[in-house]
């Protein structure tokens, strides 16, 4: 990518407006899931088809991220972001309009689309832009604060949004953000050029859609667990189907002599290792994002504003975790230190979850877990930075969508393993006579349980795999190498 150096000024705004779109795309994962059962009244939605209002976008963000990633570094990332967050943004107004069950899965399809295109490319843009690592750690400190807060912020804004007024505006509230996005990346993105579509030979048309069809259909497998079980030869098949569409995948990536996906980048023990945690650590994180919310809701009895404020302490010490001193502490004992100590606190977090009782008290028994929740603060933005720290420029954007999609992988994994083990706990518990709240709470104490357990995997692999990157936090000697970074173009 040819570059030139950009003022500090355009370089917070481009960081701002990175935010802003994760932002957007974090909040949409979350704000539906408090809003479902009014969508589901509304829309007429049958209990099997309400989970694709979840699925339909879980299935387009995951399966493109990849793909995406890699034509942003070839066609340019600047370009990407525009196209991605603009039919995110039309998918919201589509969704918002929406009159029956079919319109709404398809526009929560295009949203996951145009969230893939924008977010495949958004960490690739920042490690371009911030090229000396204390600077550049503390943009990847508020760039993580999105993704870690997000969450519960947007079950706080869709609880209120959905009582204040209606389903609808949970994806209204898209549009004035995705057109000021649109407004002010036009300038302050910087312009890249890539190598083209066919730098060296063309696309490999035969590896997109492998990998794509590969990863639909393993998501797609995924989440479907609870519905057919996992023993099933529904999940059997299409676990069996994905995994050798992704190996002729892998094939192919190793052949030809143009791959859409170079796997060099797993050379890199940073890349590779930070992928593995970021998966286990997500996918035991669904359990506190989720069935927390459950709990509050189904045994404690909160409507889905009380809901959403109750995770609020969550959000406030994740976000001042990252943004007051996760870059100073990165800086300080380096990431490798301060992912083990978030990973350890997670550990303790759900540790807690396992001992909540049925009739809970918020400030003695929840209060104590939200607080813990500073851990994610602290391992996030550390686990981009080593994640992000062996990806050759060439390779930002394939770096940054492998890292995406790592993630929701992780998620589409905690949604099916740890909800189908409630589940199946609860209803064994009921078909024995016990009341219906003490069978969900155990439900969930197992999948609590089995949460903590991921998060320990990922505390050894994080132990064993990663290393220290090798800088000392000072400024790179070689000042004119390490800033070729792209002006904002109008």
């Amino acid at each position: 990518m040819t570059a030139t150096t950009s003022r500090p000024r355009s370089r917070s705004l481009a960081l701002g407006v990175l935010a802003t779109g994760m932002l957007m795309t974090i909040l949409d994962g979350s704000i539906v899931t408090v809003a479902m059962p009014a969508i589901q009244s509304d829309l007429g939605f049958t209990p099997a088809g309400l989970s694709w209002v979840v699925n339909a976008y879980l299935i387009a963000f995951g399966s493109l991220l990849l793909l995406a990633g890699r034509l942003g570094d070839l066609m340019g990332r600047r370009r990407m972001f525009l196209a991605g967050t603009g039919v995110f943004t039309a998918a919201s107004l589509l969704a918002g309009v929406a009159t029956s069950p079919g319109v709404l899965i398809a526009a929560r399809f295009l949203q996951g689309v145009g969230s893939a295109m924008a977010s495949a490319v958004s960490l690739g843009i920042l490690v371009t832009l911030f090229t000396e690592p204390r600077e550049r750690a503390k943009a990847i400190a508020v760039f993580s604060f999105t993704g870690a807060a997000g969450a519960s912020i947007g079950q706080v804004l869709g609880g209120i949004l959905t009582d204040a007024l209606t389903w609808n505006w949970i994806f209204f509230i898209n549009l004035p953000i995705g057109a000021a996005t649109l407004l002010v990346a036009l300038r302050a993105l910087p312009g890249d050029r890539g190598p083209g579509l066919r730098a060296g030979g063309g696309v490999d048309l035969l590896g997109a859609p492998l990998v794509t069809a590969g990863l639909m259909t393993g998501i797609y497998a995924v989440v479907k667990i609870e519905e057919y079980g996992a023993g099933s030869a529904h999940t059997l098949g299409l676990g069996a189907l994905s995994l050798a569409l992704l190996a002729g995948f892998v094939l192919r990536q190793a052949r030809t002599a143009n791959p859409l996906m170079p796997l060099r980048i797993f050379r890199s023990r940073s890349v590779s290792g930070a992928n593995l945690v970021q998966m286990l650590m997500v996918a035991a994180l669904f359990s506190f994002q989720i069935l927390v919310a459950l709990h509050l809701q189904k045994v404690l009895g909160y409507g889905a504003a009380a809901t959403g404020l109750a995770m609020l302490p969550a959000a406030v010490v994740i976000g001042a975790v990252s943004l007051g001193v996760s870059a100073r502490l990165n800086a300080r004992f380096g990431e490798r230190a301060v992912l083990l100590t978030g990973l350890a606190l997670l550990v303790a977090m759900l540790g807690l979850l396992t001992r909540v009782p049925v009739h809970a008290s918020y400030v003695t028994d929840l209060l104590p877990v939200m607080l813990l929740a500073a851990g994610f603060g602290l391992a996030l933005p550390a686990l981009t930075s080593l994640g992000m720290s062996g990806a050759k420029e060439e390779d930002a954007g394939l770096a940054s969508g492998l890292f995406n999609t790592t993630q929701q992988i992780g998620m589409a994994l905690g949604i099916a393993v740890l909800s189908t083990l409630a589940a199946a706990r609860t209803e064994s518990l009921t078909e024995a006579g016990r009341p219906a709240a003490e069978a969900l709470t155990s439900g969930y104490h197992l999948a609590f349980g089995v949460g903590a357990g991921l998060l320990v995997a990922a505390f050894v692999v994080a132990l064993t795999v990663l290393r220290q990157p090798k800088h000392d936090g000072k400024a790179p000697q070689n000042q004119n190498q390490n800033q070729r970074v792209a002006a904002p173009v109008a």
